[in-house]
């Protein structure tokens, strides 16, 4: 299965590295990251992620991240056909 995440994260040291390594522990796997800086100093993130777990899971353990302020999860337009 196929996800897009859109995530916003603060910009605080490290916080890229923890949700990427939380995505690879939950066994995803990124295959395309968008990152745009805020004007409040926080990063907008895109990734197009893919896994055999379902999305929402993956949602719920990356809001647990502190520097994670939002995440929106979305199945890929592929993945609406099947």
């Amino acid at each position: 299965m196929q996800f897009r995440l859109d995530l916003q994260i603060s910009a605080a040291e490290g916080a890229l590295v923890r949700v990427l390594g939380m995505i690879e522990r939950r066994g995803f796997t990124a295959s395309s990251v968008q990152a745009q800086r805020q004007a409040d100093g926080s990063w907008q993130l895109q990734m197009e992620v893919s896994g055999q777990r379902p999305g929402h899971t993956l949602a719920l353990q990356l809001g647990k991240i502190y520097d994670c302020l939002a995440v929106n999860v979305s199945p890929l337009a592929a993945e609406c056909a099947a």
